[in-house]
């Protein structure tokens, strides 16, 4: 037995100095690594984007991802700034003559694809070429591909160009199978959060706004896909309505590639545009290291700053963490801001479908200090909508793309009652002792009141009150006004501005200029990104198990993983809730 114990803490004495010498030289390799940042890029070069990766709106700063280890289950993402920054100064870097768009998937939202788009566009305008191949192309990534000089497509390939829908589920007959009453407390037609638990399909006023939205969003994306290919947007319509492109010669006959070829012959156009021979090799520059060159005009020097907080993720209570808009932390942020006297403006930047309505009014208080000191500019990205609308709606201006989803101005809330399911399935019975009469509210274990339901109502109802009376307030118009845009009703960013949610279509860079305008320091200012990142080392031992977790959870599910994911959320949501009814996915 002594042995035994004896061979088993030798075992664990071994396994732990193994851990700790393996990140004693992951941190070597890193150093290293970092050391030696400086890419030097060849004369006659084509960046490449393949844009594979989940794009958030950071670049993680993620070495190990850098590095290509898969230790811990480390996944990677592009950040769209690094993206939008690589484009921009390819456009000026003699050594690269073109970029290569050699895409399948884009794991983006729409604000995030408009700003690539644009930068695209405006990398075109220096004379060089954007070519883009794919095998099999999505509606997202097809949106990019459409704004460059060629487009070529596998013979064997085929591009999705069938339009925008939205599948939504409902759990009534599950509940009521398992006996579970959801008691449902909201306020606003159109706040169809909460259908999916007692409703078998949409109402009409969903149906109503689901249709607004998607076709104004669709209609702005046909536009401009119309504007970079001529062809007039009622053909595209068409095209699109009736499926017309079903294999790759429709999609050239149609217009919507310049050719049907291989990899190697977009590989030999490019080539014949730098003047290469056929046997010479094409230089590529990949963006996860083309991100690392930095150009002389990226550099400065100022003492002027201008705060940019990334508000990305649902709105929770508390610290929150990386994946997610912690109010505590976010407020934190922004008052750093705030009492810097470096910093000129602050800039918002928000792609969050809302959350909580207490962390949405702790920020938006911070935002209100802010304001009245220094400028404070709103940027939404793919969607800032009830919660992520409450942060922004305060702000000096609000900055939108066409196809960002926005509005949502309602609140809900949701307390299931599981006594049925406890008592007809599990045969578990639940008694109650209190000191008071609503000592145990809310509790899932019995059915509410008549006068609970009315006390949790009329709560919901004050939320209501608030975020509509702050909002007008911040939007410059009565209540009465703003709510005919709120009832929870989801608009595009075309829609929005149309009702004076909206102040100016752009993205993070118009809101910069905007801040930088408003503070007199157009041309002389850098930025500090907020709230600052955790060490390598934190997040190295923060996401060593939970990685690796939920790399394996997610290769299992498969296809029901974002379900997985949204029972995930469901679950964390404490309080009323000011969210977007909807987890949207556009492809």
């Amino acid at each position: 037995m002594l042995n035994f114990l004896k061979y088993v803490l030798a075992t664990i004495v071994g396994l732990l100095i193994f851990f700790f010498i393996s990140i004693l030289l992951l941190i070597g390799i890193v150093a290293s690594s970092s050391s030696k940042d400086e890419v030097k890029v060849a004369d006659n070069s084509v960046l490449e984007l393949k844009l594979d990766k989940p794009i958030a709106e950071r670049d993680p700063k993620d070495p190990l991802a850098e590095l290509g280890f898969a230790f811990g289950g480390f996944s990677s993402t592009d950040g769209l700034d690094q993206i939008k920054a690589a484009i921009r100064r390819a456009k000026t870097d003699d050594n690269i003559k073109g970029i290569f768009l050699n895409m399948t998937f884009v794991d983006a939202g729409m604000g995030q694809l408009e700003e690539i788009r644009n930068d695209l566009a405006d990398f075109r305008k220096s004379g060089k070429f954007v070519v883009s191949y794919t095998d099999l192309s999505t509606e997202k990534a097809y949106y990019l591909a459409s704004v460059a000089d060629k487009i070529y497509l596998n013979p064997m390939g085929t591009i999705e160009f069938n339009g925008m829908s939205s599948e939504m589920f409902f759990f009534k007959r599950l509940l009521d199978k398992l006996g579970i009453e959801a008691q449902i407390f909201k306020v606003g037609t159109y706040k169809s959060a909460v259908e999916p638990f007692f409703l078998e399909k949409a109402s009409e006023a969903n149906r109503e706004q689901l249709n607004s939205f998607l076709n104004s969003i669709n209609n702005y994306q046909l536009k401009q896909i119309a504007a970079s290919r001529g062809i007039a947007a009622e053909e595209l319509k068409n095209v699109q309505d009736n499926l017309l492109v079903r294999d790759p010669e429709d999609a050239l006959k149609y217009k919507l590639i310049t050719n049907v070829g291989y990899y190697d012959e977009a590989l030999t156009y490019m080539k014949d545009q730098m003047g290469l021979e056929e046997k010479d090799e094409l230089e590529m520059v990949e963006l996860s290291k083309y991100k690392k060159v930095r150009g002389k005009d990226e550099i400065s020097t100022s003492k002027n700053r201008i705060a940019v907080v990334y508000a990305d993720g649902d709105i929770v209570d508390g610290e929150g963490d990386e994946d997610n808009i912690g109010g505590i932390r976010f407020a934190e942020a922004i008052r750093e801001a705030r009492l810097d006297e470096d910093v000129k403006a602050v800039v918002l930047r928000i792609s969050s479908p809302g959350g909580s309505a207490l962390a949405s009014d702790i920020i938006w208080r911070e935002v209100q200090l802010t304001r009245k000191v220094k400028p404070v500019i709103a940027s939404m990205s793919d969607v800032a909508a009830s919660g992520g609308y409450y942060i922004a709606m305060g702000c000096d201006t609000i900055v939108a793309h066409p196809n960002t989803i926005t509005g949502s101005i309602g609140v809900f809330g949701v307390i299931p009652n599981v006594q049925g399911f406890l008592n007809e399935k599990l045969g578990i019975t639940v008694d109650h002792v209190s000191t008071g009469k609503f000592s145990d509210m809310p509790t899932i274990t019995r059915p509410m009141t008549a006068q609970e339901k009315d006390i949790m109502q009329h709560q919901i109802n004050q939320v209501y009150e608030t975020f509509t009376g702050k909002a007008a307030k911040g939007r410059n118009m009565s209540q009465d006004q703003l709510k005919e845009y709120a009832s929870g009703r989801v608009w595009s960013g075309i829609e929005a501005k149309e009702r004076n949610l909206v102040d100016v279509f752009g993205g993070l860079d118009e809101a910069i200029a905007i801040a930088a305008k408003k503070a007199s320091v157009e041309d002389d200012y850098r930025l500090k990104e907020l709230p600052a990142r955790k060490t390598f080392l934190d997040e190295f031992l923060k996401n060593m198990g939970t990685n690796a977790k939920e790399q394996s959870i997610k290769a299992e599910m498969g296809e029901l993983y974002p379900y997985y994911k949204l029972y995930q959320k469901v679950s964390t949501m404490q309080g009323i809730q000011a969210r977007m009814p909807y987890e949207m996915t556009v492809e």
